[in-house]
């Protein structure tokens, strides 16, 4: 997996180092498989442009995502140049406590707020669509042209220059982890990664009558209560409940996969057994 690290003496590879982090999303075919991204990542950017591409509702996606690798995420947006202002405080909404930093490449305009989060010694991938400007950023940040920057379509849509995942070094500024633009961002089965992105609904929800609320229709729901009273979103809101769901399903079918895994392996080994125990008759 790209970002692993292993120790050689320059003939040789030893094992893997042991994974620190682990960036996963679900696997874009009908299986319920999490594909891997990216390991040992320290920084996860959730790269959104200000432009009509924007989407509130897939930060919150691509932050439940970077949280539960394990990593630090970072919100970025990208063409503050010829963008929505508006958009800075949309994705505040979004990433609850998670910073943002809004920035031009062309420009270099909070440029330096970036690479004082980024450093020698560290490694960061980057989370977003394609046209979303990730390519020019890593440019921007490095100074110099490292990646291949691609055209953006008249529907506002980004063409892939990305087609693999590799290492790039970037010297002071550590280790970058090039990827693909995304198309879906499917949800893992680790839940961790919600409560995360959406900490002002966990932390309303403590306060719910019911301790299984689904905040829908129960009574003395704090986190419906606080909707009603336009403290809180219903957009947000109802992305947390899409958010749950998917997760949830996407738990119970690894569980299920996992389990025909174990039944396979257990009449596996009896069978090899059975088979030893015949040979040694004869």
């Amino acid at each position: 997996m790209v970002g692993d690290w292993v120790v050689t003496d320059g003939a040789t590879w030893a094992e893997p180092l042991e994974r620190t982090t682990l960036l996963s999303r679900q696997s874009s075919d009908r299986t319920s498989d999490e594909q891997a991204l990216a390991a040992n990542i320290d920084t996860v950017l959730v790269v959104e442009p200000m432009t009509s591409s924007f989407s509130a509702r897939r930060i919150e996606r691509m932050l439940t995502l970077a949280w539960a690798s394990g990593a630090e995420p970072l919100v970025v947006l990208t063409k503050a140049d010829i963008g929505d202002p508006s958009r800075v405080e949309e994705a505040h909404s979004s990433a609850g406590a998670t910073p943002v930093i809004a920035l031009s490449s062309p420009t270099g305009e909070n440029l330096n707020l970036l690479r004082e989060r980024l450093g020698f010694g560290r490694t960061f991938v980057m989370l977003g669509i394609s046209g979303a400007g990730k390519s020019s950023l890593v440019n921007a940040i490095a100074g110099r042209e490292l990646l291949e920057t691609g055209e953006v379509r008249r529907d506002d849509k980004g063409r892939h220059t990305t087609t693999h995942r590799e290492l790039v070094s970037l010297g002071e500024f550590g280790c970058l982890i090039d990827a693909p633009g995304i198309r879906g961002v499917g949800m893992v089965s680790d839940p961790t990664g919600l409560d995360q992105t959406f900490g002002d609904i966990s932390a309303l929800a403590r306060e719910c009558r019911f301790s299984d609320c689904s905040h829908e229709t129960e009574p003395g729901c704090a986190v419906m209560d606080a909707v009603i009273n336009g403290h809180r979103d219903p957009d947000r809101l109802a992305s947390y409940q899409r958010l749950k769901r998917e997760i949830a399903h996407q738990s119970s079918r690894k569980t299920s996969r996992d389990r025909t895994a174990d039944k396979a392996d257990t009449r596996g080994r009896q069978k090899a057994k059975r088979t030893a125990m015949r040979a040694k008759g004869r």
